[in-house]
């Protein structure tokens, strides 16, 4: 493990401009040559300053350069780690499962350098980047500002910029979705039908955005946290939900440090380190989000019996943490506690934008030559975990294509006939399959990427409808 005091070694850089990729924004830099800084006195965010092409990630034992302070570092990884080859995420948190915070932190920037930053909600999850700074390594820092916190925890924001001589990494929520959101059902529409929707757009796609940037992210999740979500969280895991710079399935690596950790334990580190804290932990408050959403709790009360306390207690995920709902939990609740299931198995893709296809109304569409419209359909199964990473993003474009002269629909192809039907007329290989029926042809045109992304299958769209 890095020592807090060891001295960073020299390195002779070539004078040019580079891009330094940052989350949600791209900035340049200039690099200097022959510098030498002590871990003591560097500034602890970084960003990337030049891109690798995907697959030549691995093969480089160097990786991206590093900007601490104003000054150039190397990030390096061993040779023992290129070598490696790809990681096995199970069989590597089970090898952590016994290790401390410190350990599992050090381990994480030591692998990912640059590609990793820590996702601080502004409460106790500062312990998160204390532990960081412990490391003596490099660390990026982003949060999202939904607009709708508590003025304290702006005010801890300020304190922890000062605090660890960082910048935090802002990501804000889309200024146009928010406004036809309020213009269209107020201020405080999630009372009354549930959170989803606003968490949506004010938390989920900021943070899609961001984490699209990056190969790794640290989390504060506890399994103690939430009696119905996050019991069983592991140490490290492939994200289910969301994708990284990459794009496709298992691009992304999902990093919990303090899985294992009680909060009480929590408390007594950040108190021992004299580490500061938001004040409304002084009123009350345990889980800290939106301030409509939030609420100071009794003793006795669960932490998070402060959150969306209208709602079902078994499922109170913003969307964030969105792949640690169980099957089972999912047949149960939906968005703010309707049942929703096809079945007994719970249904994905919800939304009034989404036309459900039944078998007859897709053969239909597959018999057309000519239609009124184009047409993009998925074919799905509800619990496979790479159809419910792509949910919101096909929700998304759902929403954008709304009124476009597009159709935007989904058809569930797991069971035996519909599998069979779905393979041999329909080119379903693996779940989940994309095609697009344009307005003027007679066959579907299949999605071959892996990135399913709003941008991506907008472009897609765009070129062939």
């Amino acid at each position: 493990m890095a020592s807090a005091t060891a001295s960073i070694p020299s390195h002779t850089i070539v004078s040019r401009d580079r891009k330094a990729t940052q989350i949600g924004a791209v900035r340049h830099v200039n690099l200097v040559s022959s510098i030498s800084q002590s871990t003591s006195t560097r500034r602890l965010t970084v960003g990337p300053l030049h891109a690798v092409e995907p697959g030549k990630r691995a093969e480089a034992v160097v990786a991206p350069t590093a900007v601490s302070n104003g000054a150039v570092i190397q990030v390096e990884k061993s040779v023992e780690e290129v070598a490696a080859g790809p990681v096995d995420y199970e069989k590597l948190a089970a090898q952590l499962e016994n290790a401390s915070p410190l350990e599992i932190m050090d381990k994480a920037l030591k692998m990912f350098g640059n590609d990793i930053a820590i996702a601080f909600s502004g409460a106790e999850d500062v312990a998160l980047i204390e532990y960081a700074k412990l490391t003596g390594r490099p660390f990026r820092v982003f949060s999202l500002d939904t607009g709708r916190l508590n003025p304290e925890t702006y005010q801890f924001f300020d304190q922890v910029e000062k605090r660890y001589n960082i910048q935090i990494e802002y990501m804000f929520p889309d200024a146009g979705e928010v406004q036809a959101l309020v213009r269209q059902k107020g201020l405080f529409s999630f009372y009354e039908d549930g959170h989803q929707e606003c968490c949506r757009i004010r938390k989920v796609r900021p943070l899609r955005r961001a984490l699209s940037g990056l190969r790794a992210w640290i989390t504060g999740q506890r399994k103690d946290q939430s009696p119905g979500t996050r019991a069983h969280i592991p140490i490290v895991q492939v994200d289910p939900s969301f994708e990284g710079i990459s794009g496709g399935a298992g691009s992304l690596i999902k990093w919990n440090p303090v899985a294992n950790v009680e909060g009480k334990d929590i408390w007594n580190f950040l108190r021992t380190m004299d580490v500061p804290v938001n004040s409304l932990h002084s009123q009350g408050y345990v889980s800290i989000g939106c301030e409509p959403c939030t609420r100071p709790v009794l003793p006795g009360q669960h932490e998070r019996e402060g959150r969306w306390w209208w709602e079902d207690a078994k499922a109170k995920e913003c969307g964030l943490h969105k792949g640690n709902i169980s099957q089972e939990e999912k047949a149960g609740v939906n968005g703010n506690g309707s049942a929703s299931t096809v079945n007994g198995t719970p249904d994905i893709f919800e939304t009034k934008n989404i036309v459900n296809l039944s078998r007859v109304g897709i053969e239909n569409l597959l018999r057309l030559e000519q239609r009124a419209e184009s047409w993009i359909v998925v074919l799905y199964a509800p619990w496979c975990q790479f159809c419910q990473g792509m949910e919101a993003s096909y929700v998304e474009l759902a929403e954008k294509l709304s009124g476009s002269g597009v159709k935007v629909a989904k058809f569930r192809a797991d069971e035996d006939d519909q599998r069979q039907f779905a393979t041999e007329e329909l080119q379903l290989g693996t779940f989940p399959t994309i095609l697009l029926f344009p307005k003027r042809a007679s066959r579907p045109i299949k999605y071959p990427s892996e990135k399913r992304d709003v941008d991506s299958l907008l472009a897609f769209i765009n070129a062939l409808r």
